[in-house]
């Protein structure tokens, strides 16, 4: 087995964040790929927001995603199967997703895992899980400005 990464969190796909690196976990967990450290938290956690979000349980989901299919073409059926959120809902989630961890349920969590990881000197870079998930996956986490995040490409 050849364990690659998913997508980062940050990436998004029709405006939604974490979206592509769900589908990418699915992808690689069903070709064997996927590392057995990412396997817990499949459909649960961060995954368990988006699904939650969109309306979609994650064996059906899994489904789809393994029947085949571009991103785009897989969050149209997300939208067809669960709802289809407006501009400013997606605006909104994005930012709740990309500030997990910061001054919120999750603050301990995410001190925990920088704990658990080794990763305790980027206390003072790391303020969010996306951030976490970044840099423990060897990304650096986009800088900030006022007007929001450098957009990724991807």
């Amino acid at each position: 087995m050849s364990e690659e990464l998913p997508r980062s969190p940050y990436d998004s796909v029709g405006g939604l964040v974490w979206f592509p690196r769900m589908l990418d976990k699915i992808r690689l967990q069903a070709r064997g790929d996927l590392a057995e450290a990412y396997h817990n938290n499949l459909g649960r956690e961060l995954d368990g927001h988006c699904l939650a979000f969109l309306r979609v349980k994650y064996a059906d989901l899994r489904e789809r995603v393994i029947a085949g299919g571009s991103d785009e073409e897989v969050l149209e059926w997300c939208f067809a199967k669960g709802r289809r959120p407006s501009e400013g809902e997606i605006e909104i989630f994005d930012g709740f997703m990309r500030k997990a961890g910061w001054r919120d349920a999750s603050s301990e969590r995410l001190a925990a895992l920088l704990q658990q990881s080794g990763h305790r000197r980027l206390d003072r870079r790391c303020w969010t899980r996306f951030d976490f998930i970044e840099f423990d996956e060897g990304r650096t986490p986009p800088r900030f400005s006022p007007m929001g995040t450098v957009p990724r490409q991807g």
